[in-house]
């Protein structure tokens, strides 16, 4: 005979009960856990806001006047472009790494869909990020279209003071330099005359 033999009807409803609560309990244990989990695998506000679309009044910006805003952690430089600065483009050409701006990584194709050296919707409004990429430092601008110390032709655009490269008023960069792509043009459209939106093209294009 065993043990159990000898239990009493109280003993057995005893053990079913314990056996029951033990269940419970662990299943609501484990549910209290799996909460924080999978709120864990959602982004928090701030990601969400990093993320976000930028937009921007553009309304008062002259030209040969730039504005930077923050978008993804990145700066973007909005610079309103005059006829002169457009006009000394296509003569950089031969100068350049990526004249035609061929490396589809550093742009949307839509902002080439017009004269390719503007890389722009909107040919009198560049929209860059600010960050070099040889190593991500912040370049200078200088728009003049006077002599430098580090081009005796320059025609306006932007110099690295790190490692000396150069870009021009469109972010393409010049031969021979430590970088070896042109500026990033960020996804961007207008949603009306004075209001660009970073971060999102035309029509919800990338």
């Amino acid at each position: 005979m065993s043990e159990h033999d000898d239990a009493t009807p109280a003993d057995e409803g005893r053990r079913r009960f314990l056996a029951t609560t033990t269940a419970v309990v662990g299943t609501v244990g484990a549910g209290c856990l799996a909460v924080p989990f999978a709120r864990s695998l959602k982004p928090d506000a701030g990601a969400r806001a990093a993320a976000a679309p930028v937009t921007v009044d553009i309304a008062g910006l002259k030209e040969g006047e730039r504005l930077v805003v923050e978008w993804r952690g990145q700066p973007v430089w909005i610079l309103h472009r005059s006829p002169a600065m457009l006009g000394r483009l296509a003569a950089l050409d031969g100068r350049l790494l990526d004249p035609e701006s061929r490396n589809a990584d550093q742009q949307p194709a839509y902002v080439l869909a017009g004269d390719r050296e503007f890389r722009a919707v909107r040919p009198e409004i560049s929209v860059l990020v600010g960050l070099c990429t040889h190593l991500g430092c912040a370049p200078e601008m200088a728009l003049d279209a006077t002599p430098q110390a580090y081009d005796p032709d320059w025609q306006g655009g932007y110099f690295c003071p790190c490692h000396k490269s150069r870009f021009d008023l469109s972010g393409r960069v010049f031969k021979d330099m430590p970088a070896r792509s042109n500026l990033v043009v960020p996804p961007h459209h207008y949603a009306d005359a004075d209001t660009l939106v970073i971060g999102v093209g035309p029509g919800g294009a990338a």
